[in-house]
């Protein structure tokens, strides 16, 4: 039973007002044009819809089923998922270096735990990135090696599941987003989330004005992925609330989908633990880790760079689904974060005095 400020909380109540008011205001403020979010607690969910989906060359009020490119969000969502089944299945193990499973990566000391934690101190420099082409910029990172403190710092990079997804494809013998599709997205029935969408583009949300004063639609936003196209693995994934829902409750089964075991429980459980080589960088295997401020209880945390996050709370089966396009029409970083901080704050206060299990 959940109780809310001491009284029952009842189905349909709004949940989280707190938290929910201060997101309005960050859109009246202009942080972002729109926002789709989703709280659950249980048994019991609360889905938001604010604003608008599209500001320029018209006006679209924003919908619940609306797809938004969620940048890194394709991190958790696709290429972690992929690479906890392999080692599921013994395809791996994660202080394995790269190179065993992926050859022409040249670099022998680099792991798998090192790319999922963020921990490989990777030199992601590459000369005119965005004017190489898909195999180009396959070479320049196979090419990549590591600094000084590999192992010792968490530095967030793209350039860790660009290499995974390489690994992914090497070792399926596809492309990465036909596994991302096969491995993922069937098995979830998160069957509205695409790659690489095709024309026309009226249920997607636009990311940023271009400097030819085009708009993103339909258009993967990070310039990597877009190269890559379907060998991308650190972005690309276009999916809408629904869909991000069942892949939140997939980890909130503790891995099991409608009775069938789709991640075994002590692979989510081992996620709630530091992953990092030190045990002292706050990160999991692809995931982030947050803590409750009251009983510091772990939270996995991953963001999408357009204006998305997603945080679960695998002991009290709680989720918060965040989908915002704040790069619409265009990308003021600092701010947004600062504001976004706010919001999970606010949210992670709010929980921590309402909800008493």
């Amino acid at each position: 039973m959940l109780y809310f400020w001491g009284t029952i909380f009842e189905r349909g109540a709004e949940m989280y007002p707190e938290t929910r008011h201060l997101i309005e205001a960050k859109m009246k403020q202009k942080i972002f044009p729109g926002a789709v979010f989703q709280f659950i607690e249980d048994q019991q969910e609360d889905v938001q819809v604010l604003g608008n989906a599209q500001i320029e060359p018209t006006v679209i009020p924003m919908a619940e089923d609306f797809l938004f490119d969620v940048a890194s969000l394709t991190k958790v969502v696709c290429t972690t998922t992929v690479m906890l089944r392999l080692f599921e299945a013994g395809k791996l193990t994660w202080d394995q270096p790269l190179h065993d499973l992926l050859p022409n990566f040249q670099n022998r000391r680099i792991t798998l735990r090192h790319l999922l934690t963020h921990t490989s101190d990777i030199q992601t420099y590459i000369p005119n990135r965005n004017q190489l082409n898909a195999a180009e910029l396959r070479e320049a990172y196979l090419k990549l090696e590591p600094g000084e403190r590999l192992g010792e710092v968490v530095q967030y990079t793209d350039a860790g599941t660009i290499l995974l997804g390489f690994l992914i494809e090497e070792l399926y013998q596809k492309d990465v987003i036909e596994v991302f599709r096969q491995e993922v997205l069937q098995p979830l029935q998160m069957s509205a989330s695409l790659f690489l969408p095709e024309p026309s583009y009226d249920r997607i949300v636009p990311t940023q004005k271009q400097s030819d004063g085009r708009i993103l639609k339909g258009i993967t936003h990070d310039p990597k992925a877009r190269i890559l196209a379907e060998h991308a693995g650190n972005a690309g994934l276009f999916t809408n609330l629904k869909d991000l829902s069942k892949f939140a409750k997939m980890y909130l089964n503790l891995g099991r989908v409608q009775d069938k075991i789709y991640l075994h429980d002590k692979t989510i459980r081992e996620l709630l633990k530091d992953q990092t080589p030190t045990k002292a960088g706050e990160r999991s295997l692809g995931w982030d880790l947050k803590f409750s401020p009251k009983d510091q209880a772990p939270l996995l945390f991953h963001t999408g760079y357009t204006g998305t996050f997603l945080m679960l709370d695998i002991k009290k089966q709680s989720a918060f689904i965040f989908l915002s396009n704040r790069v619409h029409l265009e990308d003021h970083r600092a701010r947004y974060v600062a504001e976004r901080d706010e919001i999970l704050a606010c949210y992670l206060k709010e929980r921590s005095n309402i909800y008493q299990k």
